[in-house]
């Protein structure tokens, strides 16, 4: 029989070209199984729950691997934390039905992105550093206008192999973390390639005066990707949660 098992790990993206394995460089989804094929003697494939762009960072990522005997999944956690890198942390195993899936059954994500207006040396791979403060406020206004729609193609990494653009917002807000530092949480039943870097790029487009809330709303209707904001850099997102409905846990 089959057993099907869900990984929750964490881990600095800063090393990495990402979550999907690349032909050219380090990522996290290799790394993870190098290190499960070592510890069961076996090749092991390793299915994410999305995929996290160069340098982005996950607070928790969820991946489902398949065993065909039992595992005691505190030693197997225990186990994979020894041969993995500093870089990588793996929080706790829980098996699911055989016919669980770590992407297709996620029914939400959530992702925060940083910004910093002082110059920092300890968040310079961890915020975005900006250099005049935007207005929060204005940009709190435009990111409301995201829970009225459910076609972000304004907001996609052009060319993707996706079948639809439609994403369901249910949170899209700014907030302060301390007086040099603001956090854009978005919550979504699932997220377009390069999607958030480009909402928070055109977001600050709005808080700079560039761009009114009305024009923000404008930008999603025309389903342009031209005419969006530059994408902000990977390394100040983060992947913060997956949820899944409980009916799939053993």
């Amino acid at each position: 029989m089959n057993h099907r098992y869900f990984i929750y790990l964490s881990y600095d993206g800063t090393a990495y070209h990402g979550w999907q394995i690349q032909p050219n460089g380090s990522s996290v989804q290799e790394t993870l199984m190098q290190a499960l094929s070592t510890l069961l003697r076996r090749s092991v494939e390793v299915v994410g729950a999305g995929r996290t762009d160069a340098g982005v960072h996950a607070r928790l990522m969820v991946a489902h691997f398949d065993s065909e005997a039992p595992l005691d999944t505190l030693l197997v956690a225990d186990k994979l934390n020894r041969l993995l890198p500093p870089d990588i942390s793996v929080f706790r195993l829980r098996e699911v039905l055989p016919t669980a899936h770590a992407r297709f059954d996620a029914t939400a994500r959530e992702y925060k992105y940083y910004v910093t207006l002082r110059k920092n040396p300890f968040q310079r791979q961890y915020a975005c550093r900006l250099f005049s403060a935007p207005d929060f406020r204005r940009m709190n206004e435009a990111a409301t206008t995201l829970m009225d729609y459910t076609d972000f193609t304004s907001f996609s990494k052009l060319h993707t192999d996706v079948k639809t653009n439609n994403c369901r917002i249910t949170h899209a807000q700014w907030t302060a973390v301390d007086d040099d530092t603001w956090v854009f949480t978005i919550r979504a039943d699932r997220f377009l390639r390069n999607m958030v870097r480009a909402v928070v790029g055109t977001l600050l487009e709005v808080g700079r005066g560039k761009l009114t809330p009305e024009g923000f709303r404008r930008v999603i209707e025309q389903r342009d990707r031209c005419k969006a904001g530059t994408s902000v850099p990977g390394h100040a997102l983060y992947l913060v949660d997956v949820a899944y409905p409980e009916t799939i846990f053993l």
